[in-house]
């Protein structure tokens, strides 16, 4: 972790006196994202019904395969980058916040590796749902907002970390992971996984749960109730563990059996 000595305070005001649009936009939608973005998404799916890739539930099946390995994809990143070194970018008060520059861990190889791993689970949704509107509004929206809160949160950093942030971006990508040397950084760190599941569970299941209900609808969609009841009980049953997961890991938490 690095951080640059007795770093400026940053104006409350100074993102909103930004000239720079991407950056308005993205403090904006930071303070916004939690409710916005899962609205979002559910709007857009209820806005366009299902269709079967293809034509067939065999095919859309494969669809379903693919974008659920997306998902999955992006999970693992944000699972990786939590557990190996957590940054404090969460916000404070839903604005954008950091109390250290922090460029170990994943960030040493990215410098958004949580957005990209965000981006790839909604594009892994989008597959699955395989609609329309979600291609042509859903996934470009998405893409606009990580860009825009890229931007916001680049803005910050730099005006309270100046030249050190400077460097930073020098050397690190800002979205694809350099690959070179990710070995050695997973060795070289302890894999925190009480704050994986401290800090990840609920957006886990969110998601995980979104895409079951994706599967059950096209099936609903496609075949109607009585013979879609296979394709329900299956979809309850994983639900129902994911749910078991939720609310072991929410006491845990409660009762402060996952702190560092």
């Amino acid at each position: 972790m690095s951080t640059h000595d007795a770093p400026p305070a940053y104006p409350p005001d100074a993102a909103a006196a930004s000239p720079n649009v991407a950056v308005r936009i993205g403090n904006v939608l930071f303070h916004y994202r939690n409710g916005l973005f899962p609205i979002t998404f559910l709007v857009l799916a209820l806005a366009s019904r299902p269709t079967l890739f293809l034509g067939t539930l065999r095919s859309d099946s494969v669809l379903d395969a693919i974008g659920l390995a997306v998902a999955l994809c992006g999970q693992t990143l944000r699972a990786v980058v939590i557990g190996l070194a957590y940054i404090v970018r969460g916000g404070k008060d839903r604005r954008i916040y950091a109390e250290d520059l922090v460029t170990s861990g994943f960030f040493a190889h990215s410098r958004n590796p949580l957005y990209v791993g965000n981006m790839l689970v909604y594009l892994g949704l989008f597959l699955m749902l395989n609609s329309v509107v979600g291609y042509l509004v859903g996934v470009p929206f998405f893409l606009f907002a990580y860009l825009c809160i890229t931007a916001a949160e680049e803005d910050f950093l730099r005006r309270k970390f100046g030249a050190a942030y400077e460097a930073y971006c020098r050397q690190v990508p800002r979205y694809l992971p350099r690959l070179r040397g990710i070995g050695q950084t997973m060795r070289g760190m302890r894999f925190n996984w009480k704050r994986l599941v401290r800090k990840e569970y609920g957006a886990a299941f969110s998601w995980m749960t979104t895409a079951l209900g994706i599967i059950y609808w096209e099936n609903y969609s496609a075949r109607g109730a009585a013979a879609s009841r296979g394709v329900l009980a299956i979809v309850l049953g994983v639900w129902g563990a994911l749910l078991i997961a939720y609310l072991s890991a929410r006491f845990l938490k409660k009762a402060h059996r996952l702190s560092d």
